[in-house]
């Protein structure tokens, strides 16, 4: 014996808010798409200077030593 469904009602979330949020994942899918400047892999989605996450972490790491060497030479 087969179950009923229930009456299908009007969608729970209007369809000018639904086209909006797939617009704006697209433009998130066209960030990443970007490829790092340095080594070719996708663009953190965060960076400003076109890094992947990992080329991003060494830039602010050897900046990092390099302010810790200044101090040291003062």
């Amino acid at each position: 014996m087969r179950k009923k469904l229930p009456p299908v009602e009007a969608p729970v979330i209007a369809k000018e808010i639904l086209e909006m949020a797939k617009l704006a994942s697209d433009t998130d899918k066209l960030r990443r798409m970007a490829k790092c400047t340095v080594c070719g892999e996708e663009c953190a989605p965060n960076s400003v200077e076109g890094l992947c996450w990992v080329c991003r972490r060494l830039k602010i790491s050897a900046w990092r030593d390099s302010d810790l060497q200044a101090n040291a030479q003062e």
